[in-house]
């Protein structure tokens, strides 16, 4: 496997960086849910998601609950989503009358995130917003609420912090840009 300093082309979010915002946003949340906590019920989405939800909820204060959800929307290219969503590991938890914060690393498309949101929908919480440490503007195809948004970032393939690269590189404390030219897929 490649070192992920031959071809980091730019470290575009420092850890520093990362944690100030994480515990904003977390202030935020706490301020936001703060009559709601006994049903405040945090959704980590696998595998992505689960270093920003464990930093996330080391700083939100009130009582709360979480559970996970992993989702696979891959399949046309290297880098690319294919539209098609399917849940390989749902939730355990029975959301109906809670106040659900949908926990994602990265929203570009759409695609994904709006599909998850329609189906909670039908399970009927009390309330049902998103948190997304990276938003990709630029990439949207499908409108969708984010309510807390670490990052607005460029239309660049990152990696590190929960983002991976063919599954490597989700340990890194911050959040990379790949050179698409020197990265060498295994296999």
């Amino acid at each position: 496997m490649q070192a992920y300093q031959e071809f980091l082309a730019e470290t575009l979010i420092d850890a520093p960086t990362l944690q100030e915002r994480i515990a904003s946003l977390a202030e935020e949340i706490n301020r936001d849910y703060a009559d709601k906590h006994e049903d405040l019920l945090l959704i980590c989405i696998l595998r992505g998601a689960l270093p920003f939800m464990v930093d996330l909820m080391r700083h939100i204060t009130i009582p709360h609950q979480m559970d996970c959800m992993a989702i696979s929307s891959y399949g046309v290219g290297k880098f690319q989503s294919s539209g098609n969503v399917r849940v390989t590991y749902d939730l355990q938890t029975n959301i109906a009358g809670k106040h659900v914060l949908l926990v994602e690393d990265i929203v570009d498309s759409g695609h994904t995130i709006s599909h998850v949101l329609e189906m909670l929908k039908t399970r009927n919480p009390a309330s049902l917003r998103v948190c997304s440490l990276l938003d990709k503007e630029e990439r949207r195809e499908v409108v969708v609420p984010i309510h807390y948004r670490g990052f607005s970032i460029p239309n660049r393939y990152v990696f590190g912090y929960g983002l991976d690269i063919d599954e490597y590189y989700r340990n890194l404390p911050f959040i990379g840009v790949v050179d698409l030219e020197k990265y060498q897929s295994p296999g």
